[in-house]
């Protein structure tokens, strides 16, 4: 007994002892939070601290970055609520639909906090610390109530790869003492920056899209959970005041009454704690809720109460135009504030947010607010988009399946812009909006968003259609859906024994990547430019001709790897055994060029869009799999051109670059036989520079009558009042949208695609049509728009302009690309341009 007692007593002494040990930040650092920034393996280290010592706390390592740094969460909440995670979690996905019965636990909020998604907004990971400690320190009686009925879910950093680069440069760069001088050298980070992750992506424009491996790995994990609010930390300019939310216009209209009001509830408890402390802040400005890969905006997409809360950026300390010191403990203090309020403001409003919760689900189930209730994409789409749309769908939890329903129904076309009666077919994917994840189908598939204001933080098109370029129709009828999956033909090898030639159809990214697997294995082959047929079956302008002539030094493996190659990315092959074609050109015609493996450099550095350059080196190293060599533009000069036959110039300014002199080298070298790919600003190197015709207008009569004005206009425009000055510009706005393209395809450039293409244009510069090149894709008319915020005169302005276009010089080309095709990664269908570029174009 004696010892049973003792036992107990020991027991209890130890239970009521674990925990007294947690460390504040300060403590386990060895500095105090807030005089320096803390790189990402000690932030880990803290948390692992602090969930050693508390058995309510866990972590969780839910993925690594490119570089090899872990991403983690921690859980936490009321011991009770820590044993029954498992319970929580799957009773609020039941809530949400998308796991079958009835919730049987109590009700418990989920709040996650998400920081550093912007690797140089730095101040946010060390406020994840502060947070952290504060909410589970066992004597803090406030978050401990607050924990009975929440569980609060922290990412310390999205972003670790992008945080370090940062951090560790400002930690070596800064002095002992912080010089907060804005001209000093701490404020002025060195290209790339610390925003981007390793690829130089923005990951919080890469929520919907999940191109990279933080998204990818994080959203398997959020979808898992779905939590009821999530918040974003970031920070702004220096003289900004703080922001948060409720959120500024345009929010999408499916969002809903009660998460408007409750980012309202929030904002104001926020509000309190400001003005008791005399800081400074605004609401409703600024940040929108509508572009859907934000995250904000993607979070209240699935039900959530998305915000985001930002800071004025400090670095380490930093002079305001006020003639205050901004330090990053100020900083740190005041996402502090809001994090807590949050979590404070969740716990007051359980229950209720809890029952919206479920309310919104079960309203996206049985009663959507949408205008189009069916979405159907044809079965007879090429396969390759029709499985990357399947992809699509799944990661995002979004069901489809099959319709009975075949009588014919009044629908919108996507490739037309007009309605018309399609019908329901075998093999046809078909979407409804009666689902869990309704309003996301809305967003994704929506012919046109419509935005309240014109003045939007973000690109404003992007429906998934036009993305993949799929033949998609949207109906305003209910069409019954049941569990299905299309079925895909499997990949032809019609092949002989021993052919002369292997021919591959060139249609889309497959395509491409295959092709970069046979050249990278040394394999040489030839290139259709015109159709063609042989053995009675027609071939396309851009099918790969793969004869056996010039590859007899392989012997059998010359076989084994153009059938292999293949195999692995499922492509069809046909041979043939003669090279005699029955109509066209036959495969030793001048007119069947050799295509040969480039090698291409890729400038980077100075003056070059970190983001444009990071799509282009992500395309090249994670999708299309082949070498590129990188080169900064500082070191441009001391490149020897010869040894390169593609040079890719991503959107930026190179004036600093192309002295006089090396202009005319660079100009000699594209005369030798070089070809460049100028994206987006690039192409200003070129605007009237000898040897090149690009412009803006065909002649000065053009720009002259494109700028005039009637007298009534100019009246119009000098006496617009003040208060109203932002509406001078409103014709003239273009922050993304939708123009269909007219293609020719029967340039190289446009090789693989139809007579058309939806572009996605995010500025609204213009070009003449070359009038000594290849008008590969043009606007020609305003009637090209197509869905987006965009201004009648920049519509107009945009007419009868060229967006894509080669222009020979000598014995080589420049290649101008208006807009990217690459942008984030996520506009599918413009990526096989930027292949014909690198590989066809100059051949």
């Amino acid at each position: 007994m004696k010892k049973s007692a003792i036992f107990t007593l020991l027991f209890l002494l130890s239970a009521s002892l674990f925990g007294q040990g947690i460390k504040s930040p300060s403590e386990f650092l060895g500095y105090e939070l807030g005089t320096r920034f803390t790189p990402n393996y000690k932030v880990v280290d803290y948390y692992e601290h602090v969930a050693s010592q508390l058995s309510n706390v866990k972590l969780q390592k839910y993925g690594e970055t490119n570089e090899l740094r872990p991403l983690i969460v921690a859980y936490l909440s009321a011991q009770e609520n820590i044993d029954n995670w498992e319970q929580i979690r799957t009773d609020n996905l039941k809530r949400a639909k998308l796991m079958d019965g009835e919730p049987s636990g109590k009700k418990v909020g989920i709040v996650w906090l998400s920081y550093n998604v912007h690797g140089n907004e730095a101040n946010s990971t060390e406020t994840a610390m502060k947070t952290l400690y504060e909410l589970a320190r066992p004597d803090n009686a406030k978050s401990k109530e607050w924990l009975k009925n929440t569980v609060v879910i922290m990412d310390p950093c999205i972003n670790p790869d992008g945080r370090d680069r940062y951090s560790n440069w400002i930690n070596q760069v800064a002095g002992t003492t912080p010089n907060p001088r804005p001209e000093a050298a701490e404020h002025s980070e060195p290209w790339p920056g610390g925003r981007p992750n390793h690829y130089l992506f923005d990951l919080n424009r890469d929520w919907a899209w999940q191109k990279q491996i933080e998204s990818q790995q994080r959203m398997k994990l959020y979808n898992t959970i779905l939590p009821h609010i999530h918040v974003d930390f970031h920070e702004q300019g220096s003289n900004s005041p703080y922001y948060f939310a409720p959120a500024a216009e345009p929010v999408h209209e499916q969002v809903t009454p009660w998460q408007r009001q409750f980012q309202e509830i929030i904002g104001k408890n926020h509000a309190k704690y400001f003005d008791a402390n005399g800081w400074l802040f605004f609401t409703k400005e600024n940040f929108d809720i509508l572009y859907p890969s934000y995250g904000d905006s993607y979070p209240m997409y699935n039900g959530a109460i998305g915000m985001t809360y930002e800071q004025a950026s400090s670095d380490l300390a930093i002079l305001t135009d006020e003639g205050d010191t901004l330090k990053l403990s100020d900083a740190i203090a005041h996402h502090f504030t809001t994090g807590m309020s949050t979590v404070e403001i969740a716990a007051q409003y359980n229950e209720r947010m809890v029952d919206e919760f479920a309310a919104y689900f079960e309203k996206a189930t049985t009663d959507p607010k949408a205008k189009y209730k069916t979405y159907i994409i044809k079965g007879n789409n090429h396969p390759d988009k029709l499985k990357a749309l399947e992809a699509f769908l799944n990661r995002h939890q979004i069901r489809y399946g099959v319709s009975s329903t075949k009588k014919p129904v009044s629908a919108f076309a996507y490739r037309t812009g007009k309605n018309q009666n399609v019908s329901v077919q075998d093999g046809d994917i078909v979407i409804s909006t009666y689902q869990p994840k309704a309003v996301l189908v809305q967003a994704f598939f929506e012919p046109d968003t419509y935005a309240s204001i014109t003045d939007t933080y973000d690109i404003t098109a992007w429906a998934v259609p036009y993305m993949m370029d799929l033949e998609a129709f949207a109906t305003t009828e209910r069409l019954s859906v049941s569990e299905g999956k299309p079925m895909y033909a499997a990949p032809e090898m019609q092949l002989g024994t021993t052919p002369a030639a292997y021919l591959a159809k060139w249609e889309t990214l497959e395509d491409a990547k295959f092709l970069a697997e046979i050249m990278k294995a040394g394999i040489k082959l030839r290139l259709a430019t015109s159709p063609f047929s042989v053995n009675g079956k027609e071939y396309a302008a851009g099918t790969l001709i793969i004869t056996r002539k010039g590859n007899t030094h392989m012997g059998s493996r010359f076989d084994e790897a153009v059938k292999a190659a293949a195999q692995k990315f499922g492509r069809s092959l046909y041979s043939t055994p003669t090279t005699f074609v029955d109509t066209g050109k036959d495969f030793g015609s001048n007119n069947v060029p050799f295509i040969k493996a480039p090698t291409i450099l890729a400038l980077r550095g100075e003056g070059v869009s970190s983001l444009g350059f990071g799509e282009f080196w992500y395309f090249m190293e994670q999708e299309l799999n082949y070498p590129i060599t990188m080169v900064n533009t500082d070191d441009f000069g001391r490149v020897n051109l010869d040894d390169y036959d593609v040079i890719v110039m991503p959107s930026g300014s190179y004036g600093r670059m192309l002295s006089e002199s090396r202009m005319e080298e660079f100009t000699a070298w594209i005369r030798g036989g070089g070809s460049v790919i100028a994206i987006e600003r690039a192409m200003n190197t070129f605007m009237g520079k000898g040897g090149f015709n690009l412009s803006r207008y065909a002649s000065d009569a053009e720009q002259k009558e494109a700028s005039r004005q009637s007298d009534e206009e100019k009246e119009a425009i000098a006496l617009t009042p003040y208060a109203e000055r932002g509406s001078r510009f409103e014709s003239f706005r273009l922050p993304g949208a939708i123009f269909k393209l007219k293609v020719d395809n029967t340039h190289p450039l446009g090789y693989g695609y139809p007579d058309y293409y939806f572009t996605l244009k995010n500025n609204g510069s213009r070009y003449a049509y070359l009038p000594n090149g290849w008008n590969v894709g043009i606007i020609d008319s305003e009637a090209a728009y197509v869905s987006g915020v965009a201004g009648e005169e920049a519509k107009k302005t945009l007419a009868k302009s060229m967006v894509f276009g080669v222009e020979n010089v000598g014995r080589g080309a420049v290649v101008y690309m208006a807009d990217n095709p690459l942008f984030r990664a996520f506009w599918e269908n413009g990526k096989l341009f930027m292949v014909n570029a690198m590989f066809f174009v100059g051949q």
